[in-house]
């Protein structure tokens, strides 16, 4: 399984946070890092991640799915999600 962060941008019109958020909380291994940021954990390819969220969009909305490579840095999070991060393979 690899690790995507799934960011987007629901612009007026429907707005539909519940639909997207209940698909995104879905993945066994999940965490709302911020905002419209989510990092979640699948063998789902991009591609099917962004289909699956799709109907949760409406026509002026943006998504991003991308793979993450296994490196990352941050700054400013508490140290159990630091330590979440490692645990789940994430990063």
């Amino acid at each position: 399984m690899k690790a995507f962060i799934v960011t987007y941008d629901l612009i007026k019109s429907g707005q539909n946070y519940a639909c997207i958020t209940k698909k995104l909380k879905s993945y066994p291994t999940h965490w709302h890092m911020q905002g419209s940021v989510w990092i979640i954990r699948t063998s789902e390819t991009a591609k099917q991640i962004r289909d699956g969220l799709k109907s949760c969009l409406d026509s002026n909305d943006k998504l991003f799915v991308a793979a993450l490579s296994g490196e990352a840095a941050w700054c400013g999070y508490t140290d159990n999600i630091t330590d979440w991060l490692k645990q789940s393979a994430l990063v």
